[in-house]
């Protein structure tokens, strides 16, 4: 059974990494006042990045066409003796 993590309002003020770093944990925070709940604070929702990486074959074909494309040749283009 998981137990759902509690903090005082003193907390909030006075001790806020720790309960920042419950919530970016993704738990749930019972808030106390005087030994009494009070409310209850729950994580945001999460932001997921959708990175997309890019289609390099398709941008070749879209510039170079069916040409073979020597890809060393391009990697070592502009390597000079610096």
């Amino acid at each position: 059974m998981h137990h759902m993590k509690t903090a005082t309002i003193r907390d909030l003020r006075y001790n806020f990494p720790q309960v920042e770093a419950w919530l970016s944990g993704g738990e749930e925070i019972e808030l106390t006042k005087r030994g009494r709940v009070v409310g209850r604070i729950v994580p945001g929702a999460r932001k997921v990045s959708k990175r997309r990486v890019p289609d390099f074959a398709s941008r070749a074909r879209k510039i170079c066409g069916d040409r073979e494309i020597d890809t060393a040749a391009l990697l070592d283009h502009g390597k000079g003796p610096y």
